[in-house]
């Protein structure tokens, strides 16, 4: 029998203790660059010694995404048509954080929640904000917790935006989610630690 990879050796063998080495990035190089991506081929070196090249490197800007809760315990979400996944999904409103800053992620977070619902809300709480995909994009995702929503005015969306509001209860949600109601990852992520931060659910350690 072959003797086993790196791998399969580890496994053999048990965790390993001595510690993650941080890798050294060598070089880079801009594949595809404009006001929506930044895409650059990366050469990184493993803390064992292993070289990665290229690595692909979205440097994106921040993201926000909003749980919004109605008076009567309902959250505010949008449901639009995802080409990856070749259907219309069920999310939270939410975009790119486009300016700097002190104030701009509650500023893009109300103003992502106006264009996409036509709903405001009382107020914008941060409670997280966690990296998009830490393996190969630079930015995080902040979440933001808005009291009281409403609808006030009409939509105003972008002309490659095609949405419908939908306002499930959060006991729907609850449910719905392990079934695939919502289907983005990190939406889902998201809603349970918004509902959390809000006082919806807690958490009770067996």
């Amino acid at each position: 029998m072959s003797a086993p990879d790196d791998l399969g050796a580890a496994a053999l063998t048990g965790p390993r203790t001595e510690g993650v080495r941080p890798w050294r990035k060598t070089g880079e190089r801009s594949l595809v660059r404009d006001r929506w991506i930044d895409l650059r081929g990366e050469a990184w070196e493993t803390g064992r010694g292993v070289s990665l090249d290229p690595w692909y490197m979205l440097h994106w800007r921040p993201w926000v995404h909003v749980v919004a809760i109605t008076p009567d315990d309902r959250v505010v979400m949008v449901r639009q048509f995802r080409p990856g996944a070749a259907e219309a999904l069920l999310e939270l409103p939410g975009g790119i954080v486009d300016e700097d800053g002190e104030g701009a992620i509650m500023r893009a977070g109300e103003r992502e929640l106006g264009e996409e619902t036509g709903y405001t809300a009382e107020d914008f709480i941060p409670y997280a904000a966690p990296f998009n995909d830490p393996a190969h994009a630079t930015n995080r995702v902040h979440f933001l917790f808005a009291r009281n929503a409403r609808p006030t005015g009409a939509q105003r969306l972008d002309e490659a935006e095609d949405i419908q509001v939908e306002t499930p209860t959060i006991t729907e949600l609850l449910e719905g989610l392990p079934r695939g109601m919502v289907a983005h990852a990190s939406h889902i992520g998201t809603l349970y630690l918004g509902l959390l931060a809000a006082g919806r659910i807690a958490v009770t350690p067996r």
